[in-house]
């Protein structure tokens, strides 16, 4: 077993460690918190939590930071940004133990993580030239119009223990580049993987005399997440977790008039036709089902197989299922680590007895083991099971089969969540249906690809109740900026729009 001590000693952080960061580490008022390790319940490490006053020191320090930072040129913020990217190189492999440690994912998908933000990094830089308005005809002579993109300001980042770092530099990596600074309120499941990233990127901003644009208060919802999504000094704040938390912040932050980036729920499907290639529907789906012991906001829950294939396809999932090695996650055979803690395997021994009042036949697993760990769950279910519409988090699959596609895509579409999809299909038709505006109904839609492993150059986010936020890559950017639109009279007369006259 990797010692946490030895990982957090060379990332530069103490076992007891502050969890409040603004221009320097603060004492943290709001008591010690505990993070153990889902893999065998170890101590991690501890964290002094912070609380209302060291929330307003923090916020009062951003605004001083935000002041200075927002008149750096963007391309110099993005040289900043480099430097932090650079750093992540360096400490990749003990950045992704620790998160492999605090979370329990599998050591390979740890690495994966803490190689989304290197990438999230290097993008940013480039986005740093590239934030660009649009020059727009004036239909009055002498007139010229066009807009141009500030930085909004304070930018709150509220993040869930799946992703423990790589959520939070979708956010604040671009939103440094935009000119924003930026308040981090991490789950408190995982506290000592934001503590380490914060330490490494404050040393950066800490030597080009900005320190104060990454933030970190580690704290409780109800003390600092609920005054982040009140304070109007926060214009935006950008949250991921669970669709019923979304709702709660959604409603806090509309409230004020501010603005909200969620990125919720997500009840993920897969379908599949008969004329598929099965061995590569098999291998996604198995990955998407139990990927981060079916953590994740992109994991595949559902699975529609057409009759021709649905047998066949069943049969060989139940057969991988009861080979897979279950287990220490920083061994290279174990396929799926524990889950997060004991509470979410109640959780998902909650829904099983659900799928079974519901007449969901279990057809393999979903039993606990000891300690965070379980057996991944197949379901066959039907149209009528309520307990489908909802989001366990955990490795339960749902397998269906249907004839017509007209009606797998209704069933898929009948969720309230409307994150991930994919179709596997060699059928050109079925594809560009699946993809059309009678197709899938989520923000992201996939052919031959499975529903779990989104690229970072593309916007990423859903619809319905995933929020409908969008990170990443494409225009992502524009949240975190404020739109102005500007025209300019170069002219010797002052002529209406719309050809109004009006003399005095």
């Amino acid at each position: 077993m990797v010692q946490a001590s030895k990982i957090l000693e060379k990332l530069g952080v103490s076992e007891v460690s502050s969890g409040v960061y603004s221009t320097e580490w603060m004492q943290g008022g709001g008591g010690v918190l505990t993070s153990t390790s889902p893999i065998d319940g170890s101590v991690v490490g501890k964290v002094r939590m912070g609380d209302s006053q060291d929330y307003d020191d923090l916020i009062f320090e951003a605004q001083r930071a935000f002041a200075k930072w927002r008149m750096v040129p963007a391309p110099k913020r993005g040289l900043i940004v480099r430097e932090i990217g650079n750093e992540l190189r360096k400490y990749k492999d003990d950045l992704a133990a620790l998160v492999t440690l605090e979370m329990g994912k599998l050591l390979a998908e740890a690495k994966g993580e803490v190689q989304e933000m290197i990438d999230i990094a290097d993008y940013a830089v480039g986005l740093s030239r590239q934030l660009y308005g649009n020059t727009m005809h004036s239909e009055r002579p002498g007139h010229r119009m066009y807009e141009q993109w500030h930085p909004l300001g304070l930018v709150g980042v509220i993040t869930a223990f799946n992703f423990p770092v790589a959520v939070w530099s979708w956010n604040a990596l671009i939103a440094m580049v935009c000119g924003d600074v930026v308040i981090w309120k991490p789950s408190p499941k995982t506290p000592i993987t934001a503590v380490a990233v914060q330490t490494i990127c404050a040393r950066v901003l800490e030597k080009h005399g900005h320190a104060g644009v990454l933030n970190l208060i580690v704290g409780t919802d109800d003390e600092i997440g609920k005054r982040m999504s009140k304070d109007k000094r926060l214009p935006l704040i950008s949250a991921t977790g669970s669709s019923h938390m979304g709702s709660i912040v959604g409603e806090e932050v509309a409230a004020r008039l501010g603005r909200s980036l969620l990125e919720l729920g997500g009840n993920n499907a897969i379908i599949a036709m008969d004329d598929c290639d099965v061995d590569m529907l098999v291998r996604a789906v198995v990955f998407g089902a139990i990927g981060t012991a079916g953590q994740r906001c992109t994991t595949t829950r559902r699975l529609f197989l057409q009759s021709g294939i649905a047998a066949q396809v069943t049969e060989r999932l139940i057969k991988i299922y009861e080979g897979l090695t279950i287990g220490d996650p920083f061994d290279a055979k174990t396929v799926m680590g524990p889950l997060i803690d004991e509470h979410a395997i109640t959780l998902m021994q909650t829904g099983l007895e659900m799928i079974r009042d519901q007449n969901g036949e279990v057809l393999y697993g979903g039993e606990p083991l000891q300690g965070c760990y379980v057996k991944p769950c197949i379901v066959r279910a039907h149209k009528h099971m309520k307990v489908v519409k909802n989001e366990i988090f955990a490795p339960i699959l749902y397998v269906f089969e249907f004839e017509d596609l007209d009606e797998a895509i209704e069933i898929h579409n009948s969720v309230p969540q409307g994150l991930s999809s994919a179709m596997f299909t060699k059928n050109v038709q079925a594809a560009e249906i699946f993809l059309s505006h009678r197709g899938s109904d989520c923000g992201i839609a996939n052919i031959n690809i499975g529903t779990s492993g989104a690229e970072i150059g593309g916007a990423f986010g859903g619809e319905k109740d995933t929020g409908g936020g969008r990170e990443s890559g494409s225009d992502s950017w524009k949240a975190y900026m404020r739109r102005q639109t500007c025209t300019i009279n170069w002219s010797n007369d002052l002529p209406l729009a719309q050809g109004i006259k009006f003399d005095v």
